[in-house]
């Protein structure tokens, strides 16, 4: 078959099976044309609570999937591919943050979205990369444990520096892995063309960008802009998805090393076969974890809106 020919049979069987399919701003081309929402884990988690269909597929990755069973706990979420993990969220367990508790017993516990759904329930509130300097604001405490990325949270506290954190030494393999010697030579190759960075980048790199933000803000950026080049320092998708909306509009990537396996796992036969009952993981967690990690969201829609 034909990719318009797969993506005309799951169109039909998920209006035939009244199911719903998000797609993370991260996945391919053609998994997000026959998605009804694509956006980041928290704004597709949002989305499925306001869609009365019971059940979702999730194109991303574990975690993703994980946060849309806890704020629609009464539906069935699938997570395409089962393998789809996520480094950030697996480098810090419950036992090593306990023992970082003990070590900064006054600290509020701020997690990054990108964690498990087991971890949640041991931290005060979430952030999303767009939230997390407004939730951190807005906590009562002054001093902040941010978990687990070091780059998203000195990011944060720049911008509060009435405010005293600590960090936990993780982050994103891929984000990590660009250097300012990325950027120098991205210039050099297209001088005419602005910065974009993600904050999970490395502090040297964001340091040298034109803007700075979220997967969601960069691209609303680029597409208001007046320039006409772009070098994206994000996962590397981003560059072909702006590509498609802007095709009046240059963009390049940062470096080739800012693709994600785990992202990339998830492919539109993945979601054929989900759809088909012959694929797919129906996430299923522990009424306690269930329930902690919420808390913990709630939380952060509370502070950041």
């Amino acid at each position: 078959m034909k990719v318009h020919e797969i993506q005309n049979e799951i169109l039909r069987m998920k209006r035939e099976k009244d199911v719903c399919i998000l797609a993370h701003a991260y996945q391919s081309q053609d998994v997000l044309e026959v998605a009804d929402y694509v956006g980041d884990s928290y704004g597709l988690s949002k989305q499925a609570v306001k869609d009365e269909r019971q059940e979702i597929i999730m194109c991303g990755v574990r975690f993703m999937a994980e946060t849309c069973k806890i704020l629609n706990p009464q539906k069935t979420v699938w997570l395409a591919n089962p393998l789809a993990g996520c480094p950030m969220a697996e480098q810090l367990d419950l036992a090593t943050l306990e023992e970082l508790k003990k070590k900064y017993p006054e600290y509020a516990v701020v997690a990054y979205i990108n964690t498990t759904s087991e971890l949640k329930t041991a931290c005060d509130v979430c952030v999303t990369s767009s939230c997390a300097v407004q939730v951190c604001a807005n906590l009562e405490n002054d001093k902040i444990l941010f978990v687990p990325d070091p780059n998203l949270g000195h990011f944060v506290a720049r911008q509060l520096p009435g405010k005293t954190f600590a960090f936990y030494d993780g982050g994103c393999p891929r984000h990590k892995a660009v250097t300012a010697a990325d950027v120098h030579k991205a210039r050099r190759a297209h001088p005419r063309a602005l910065l974009l960075a993600h904050p999970e980048c490395l502090p040297e790199v964001t340091d040298e960008a034109d803007y700075v933000g979220s997967t969601t803000g960069i691209m609303a950026h680029a597409k208001k802009s007046d320039a006409r080049q772009f070098i994206i320092a994000t996962e590397n998708s981003i560059v072909e998805h702006l590509s498609f909306e802007c095709p009046d509009k240059r963009f390049y990537p940062l470096s080739v090393s800012l693709s994600c396996m785990d992202m990339r796992a998830c492919t539109l036969m993945d979601v054929y076969h989900c759809l088909r009952g012959e694929g797919g993981e129906a996430m299923n967690l522990p009424d306690e974890v269930q329930k902690g990690a919420d808390r913990c969201l709630r939380r952060m829609v509370e502070l950041g809106g």
